[in-house]
């Protein structure tokens, strides 16, 4: 998949949006010899399957200016870093226990020369602060992302939609959801024509509060 073709996607860019997209192949390629955070395959196919992926998050919630977003277990930069390069005004935190990961993290993110992430080498639970939502790409079953992040979610929503976890996810999602009746599932292959897509999701989990 060429960067063209994620450009028809998201049409509405900044020429310094396509170029920060268009490094960011090269970055990748780069840091990834030197410290493997993305499998070989997967690196071939960066658009497809990590960025275009990470992008079908901003087809279901748009950010506004100032909100603040968590990347919960961000690996090598996936969904945070293609939703900070698409909106530039909204706060992102990255967090991943593994060091060499944060390492490449950090080192993609000054190469694009993005001013909107801070990256955090710890476990979820160790990140002091609230936010407006929580991302992530399957890192664990919900019910064990649910307690990880607990506390994590500002009561207060600044957006249309309620305050909660944005999860991108695979396969089947029955078992693993049944408890959480207010649930939303997202088709990715709504928004994205290619097979890979046919079998994605992203998984919306508003966030309750005890009154």
């Amino acid at each position: 998949m060429t960067t063209e073709r994620l450009f028809e996607y998201f049409p509405n860019l900044s020429q310094e949006q396509k170029t920060q997209f268009v490094l960011l192949e090269e970055l990748y390629k780069d840091w990834n010899q030197k410290i493997n955070v993305v499998s070989r395959k997967d690196i071939d196919e960066l658009y497809l399957r990590h960025v275009l992926h990470s992008l079908g998050i901003a087809k279901i919630q748009e950010f506004n200016d100032g909100a603040e977003v968590l990347d919960v277990g961000t690996g090598g930069g996936f969904p945070g870093v293609p939703l900070a390069i698409l909106f530039p005004n909204v706060h992102f935190t990255l967090v991943d226990s593994i060091g060499k990961k944060i390492k490449v993290v950090e080192e993609v993110v000054q190469g694009l020369g993005l001013t909107n992430v801070v990256t955090i080498n710890a476990r979820v639970e160790e990140v002091p602060k609230q936010f407006d939502f929580i991302v992530s790409r399957a890192v664990a079953v919900m019910p064990t992302f649910v307690h990880w992040v607990k506390g994590k979610i500002k009561k207060e929503s600044v957006h249309q939609r309620r305050n909660g976890i944005l999860y991108l996810k695979g396969g089947n999602l029955e078992e693993e959801l049944k408890e959480y009746r207010t649930a939303k599932i997202f088709e990715l292959s709504d928004y994205f024509n290619e097979e890979f897509y046919d079998t994605k999701r992203v998984v919306y989990l508003p966030i309750k509060f005890k009154g």
